[in-house]
């Protein structure tokens, strides 16, 4: 009878559990909808959320112009703001718990530094990657960050693609681009230099239709490989020897993993550019919802992600108006008190 009490109680705290983690799911996705809407109403040209809500629902008596600024300008810039923040939610969470490491980012193998690397290189010498004129800059980012990851799985594979040579691996990889688009800077001219940085800051209003496509294609195909490997990415927390002893593929799982997140990471760099800390600290505060079961932690982790990069868009817009402040510093400053306040942090533990 005693320990038929204690199974009833157990299963009651677990549905309690459970119950709250989906109101906090459900309410932190509820958030996304009143910042999408203000990221398209902010702007040098205000434009009022009734208006905005007009035009979304088709009103055929707003103004062409009034249509045009908000289907083709604002309407993908905020898009792309809850598509890219949720791209690198999920990257993140892949990367910190493959690695096993909590200050783990979609960056740290290196994908960043390769491809600026790749972007410096037709900014400055003119190199294409592949013979296409359009977005030649984006093709080159995405072929180097590609190829960044495959150095980090070819080296990692002959130590037994464990988290330790992954990362060690990841930093060798980083520095060698890092040296490579230093060297670049130094042969470049002042204007395409100023072109380089800019688009090392990162921006949203890069972003296309197309873009979009091809990011929410990604994006539903990693997250649905993700969702479906959930509990073999939980029994990797409880450590190598458990999970195989659960009857999990380790190499396998890390693998997948690793691949998800480097295609999630090598679409968004090349599309917008650095945009950091969102998929370091995403992760974080979806555990502080939610928790470290990864049924509720993979979408948290997500919403969370867009929820921030969005948040950052309008903040881009507001802090000096008539300007648009690049969106890679903005993120910055939002996550680094978050990131120090995850070091000094002692009175809860959430990894």
């Amino acid at each position: 009878m005693a320990t038929h009490s204690l199974a009833k109680q157990g299963l009651v705290v677990y549905h309690r559990l459970t119950r709250r983690r989906r109101l906090a799911l459900a309410a932190t996705t509820l958030t996304l909808i009143p910042l999408f809407l203000l990221d398209i109403s902010i702007g040098p040209t205000p434009i009022g959320l009734k208006d905005v809500l007009n035009v979304l629902a088709g009103c055929h008596s707003c103004s062409e112009t009034l249509h045009t600024i908000v289907w083709s300008i604002r309407l993908p810039v905020a898009l792309a703001a809850i598509v890219t923040g949720a791209s690198l939610g999920l990257a993140g969470l892949l990367m910190q718990t493959i690695l096993d490491n909590p200050l783990a980012s979609p960056y740290t193998l290196g994908v960043s530094s390769a491809a600026a690397f790749g972007a410096a290189l037709f900014y400055v010498f003119a190199v294409k990657i592949l013979p296409i004129a359009d977005h030649a800059a984006t093709l080159n980012a995405f072929a180097f960050a590609a190829f960044a990851c495959w150095l980090v799985y070819c080296i990692s594979r002959f130590k037994g693609f464990t988290p330790e040579t992954l990362v060690l691996a990841g930093i060798a990889i980083g520095s060698l681009f890092h040296a490579l688009l230093a060297f670049v800077e130094y042969l470049a001219s002042e204007e395409t230099l100023q072109a380089i940085v800019f688009w090392m800051f990162g921006s949203l209003y890069k972003a296309t239709w197309s873009k979009l496509a091809v990011s929410i294609a990604v994006l539903l195909a990693t997250a649905s490989t993700a969702v479906y490997a959930a509990w073999k990415l939980e029994a990797l927390r409880l450590g190598d020897d458990v999970a195989q002893s659960l009857g999990v593929d380790v190499k396998r799982v890390r693998l997948l993993a690793f691949a998800s997140s480097a295609l999630l990471t090598a679409v968004s760099v090349s599309f917008y550019g650095i945009i950091g800390f969102v998929g370091l600290v995403a992760p974080h505060m979806a555990r502080i919802l939610v928790g470290e079961d990864h049924r509720f932690l993979i979408p948290q982790s997500m919403v969370m992600g867009a929820a921030l990069l969005s948040a950052a868009s309008i903040a881009c817009k507001t802090i000096s108006p008539g300007a648009v402040i690049p969106i890679g510093i903005v993120t910055s400053f939002i996550g680094v008190p978050f990131f120090l306040a995850l070091i000094v942090a002692k009175k809860r533990r959430y990894w």
